[in-house]
């Protein structure tokens, strides 16, 4: 600090040369002064030490300039008393800056353009938190403070500070912010538990209670294990607070009461329902992965491997360790430095951070999707429910992926909906669920869905929507909901059909080629192999038909190999993700060419009405 080089700079000159006046130490002898002369010098010297103490004093902290990103969207320094013409512009500033946080914006207070954190006065903070109060309700939105901290620097005695502020909009017809979480980890590492006490808001018995409303069937409760992919969600209102089951509410009011809703997708742990939870990764598009790790067993079983495929697919992960009440405090202190030792390894290349604090969510919210070396971890019980706040304030403060842009983009695109479930419903008909990859979907639109097995499309007619198990009219690219096809027969739908505009041209192949890397194979990797491939919502067994350049391929090698389903056509994207896998084999890449399948027919023809 500047106060540690003064004093180490004062204290190497020596004794006699410190002043160099009359009354200095070297000229004393032979001299005296008067007691008038000694005061007036004494004066004058603590000026210029208390004026250079003012030269030299540690400049403020300084943010990085404000960038074009989601979570820093409004740095000001103050919003004090401002004219209507400034609070107009103001207004307009934060509409904006609303719709590119597809609802959501962060505003720091304190803070110049320029990064440099100069803090506010008491009555300046509340003066800017109160015309920030203004904006937002006339923009149809609600403030929530975050944080707020002091900046103390120099001499300045004034208590000086800067506050960072959540501005969320008030939901309206079914437009609330949507964001997808996978959860991950080993077989009874607590999984379902969490999500239980998460979204009915009451504590664990310790005995697997919270659990039993998400279990789909007999065998899980009888097992106490997931084995098939159930849906959970968990709302926040515009005031940041959590909106879920506690109080009796259907998931209908939920969705009306949530600016923001998080859908968990509950996979299985256990190794023998593996192929279920790389299809709920590859089919319903999770933004984030959330892997669960006993503090008592620590890394054990599936967990590396769901590491693995969440890194694979490109999907950001954080890290909850769970039953921490089971355990010491050493015990848990080592599950926390074996995941750090892991994530650290060079195949993974992460930055572990452990949250202790909600100053720690904040940061790690903030970090989160700004870096994609950063992995928050969080220790809680779902039993004592201890941190169980820290993580509904990174939840809450979680920001989307991508930008209204982005978006908007997709929207512009022909309709494209993933078929990734199929029920039938009494007194409804056939229903199908999945997400709208591209373009706008409304009830009442014709489509055409397909293929099936002779690579056909079927034309039919969307009934009602329904997304998180409540209306809506119109469904946009990037969400999930169900949709009613009447009396549509379910015979002829599958998993992995596409529901598409009549207007595309949908490119259908049986064999394709991709880019891959073998990640294992206990031998070699060659022509007549056969594979489970997943790609997208497709899942489907397909024999390598040739490796380009190469005879075989042994773990960790790269070449493109061309791959052909054995059932019935498929229709793929190029550039798709693309994981496959059988047995101990497994490999990842992605789809670089397709080739279609030999048809004389039109694209009128390929039609079908039904």
């Amino acid at each position: 600090s500047s106060a540690m080089v003064d004093l180490l700079q004062t204290a190497a000159v020596p004794p006699g040369n410190r002043h160099d006046g009359p009354g200095s130490l070297s000229n004393i002898k032979g001299k005296k002064s008067s007691k008038k002369s000694r005061a007036r010098r004494g004066k004058q010297g603590r000026k210029r030490r208390n004026k250079r103490k003012r030269n030299n004093r540690t400049p403020p902290p300084i943010l990085p300039p404000e960038v074009a990103t989601w979570f820093w969207p409004g740095i000001n320094l103050k919003l004090v008393n401002p004219t209507q013409y400034r609070f107009e512009h103001l207004a307009t500033q934060l509409k904006w800056r609303l719709q590119e946080g597809r609802g959501e914006a962060v505003y720091q207070i304190g803070v110049e353009d320029n990064g440099l954190l100069v803090g506010l006065t008491e009555a300046d903070m509340k003066g800017s938190l109160k015309t920030l109060k203004r904006m937002a309700e006339k923009v149809g939105a609600d403030i929530t403070l975050l944080r707020e901290r002091e900046v103390d620097y120099g001499l300045d005695r004034n208590i000086r500070k800067i506050a960072e502020v959540l501005v969320r909009k008030v939901p309206d017809d079914q437009q609330f912010l949507d964001l997808r979480v996978a959860v991950l980890g080993n077989v009874d590492s607590g999984k379902s538990t969490l999500l239980g006490v998460l979204t009915q808001g009451e504590l664990d018995n310790g005995r697997g209670r919270a659990r039993l409303n998400l279990f789909r069937h007999l065998h899980e409760i009888q097992t106490g294990r997931t084995s098939s992919i159930s849906f959970e969600i968990l709302g926040f209102n515009s005031k940041g607070e959590v909106v879920n089951y506690s109080e009796s509410r259907t998931a209908e009011e939920i969705c009306e009461s949530s600016s923001k809703m998080i859908t968990f997708i509950d996979l299985a742990g256990h190794h023998k329902y593996l192929k279920t939870t790389v299809f709920g990764l590859t089919s319903y598009c999770p933004d984030f992965a959330m892997l669960v790790v006993s503090a008592n067993t620590g890394i054990a079983g599936t967990t590396r491997e769901h590491l693995g495929l969440a890194m694979a697919l490109k999907v950001p992960i954080f890290i909850v360790v769970s039953k921490v009440d089971l355990c010491s405090r050493g015990t848990v202190e080592r599950t926390v430095r074996q995941l750090e030792r892991v994530l650290k390894q060079p195949g993974c290349n992460k930055i572990p951070m452990v949250v202790m604090n909600p100053d720690d969510a904040v940061t790690a919210a903030q970090q989160f999707t700004q870096s994609a070396c950063i992995t928050p971890i969080f220790t809680l019980s779902s039993v004592s429910g201890e941190s169980l706040d820290l993580l509904k304030v990174f939840l809450n403060i979680l920001p989307p992926l991508s930008n209204s842009k982005e978006q908007e983009e997709l929207m512009q695109q022909l309709t494209e909906f993933q078929v990734d479930e199929i029920y039938s419903v009494p007194d409804v008909g056939t229903v199908v669920g999945g997400t709208l990859y591209s373009g706008v979907c409304r009830e009442g639109e014709r489509l055409v869905v397909g293929p099936t097995e002779e690579g056909r499309f079927l034309r039919l007619k969307v009934g009602s929507i329904q997304r998180n198990r409540s209306a809506c009219r119109v469904l946009k690219a990037g969400q999930a909901a169900t949709l009613a096809l009447g009396n549509f027969d379910r015979s002829l739908l599958r998993k992995g059909m596409v529901m598409v505009s009549p207007k595309m041209n949908p490119t259908i192949c049986c064999q394709f080629e991709a880019a891959i890397v073998l990640l294992f194979h206990a031998k070699t990797f060659r022509r007549g192999s056969q594979v489970t491939v997943h790609v997208g919502n497709v899942r489907q067994t397909a024999t390598v038909e040739g490796l380009h350049g190469k005879d075989e391929l042994r773990t960790g090698e790269r070449a493109v190999v061309r791959f052909r389903f054995i059932k019935h056509p498929e229709y793929l994207r190029l550039s798709a993700k693309l994981l496959f896998r059988e047995g101990v084999t497994k490999g990842i890449g992605h789809v670089t060419r397709l080739l279609p399948q030999d048809q004389n027919l039109n694209h009128d023809q390929n039609l079908q009405d039904y």
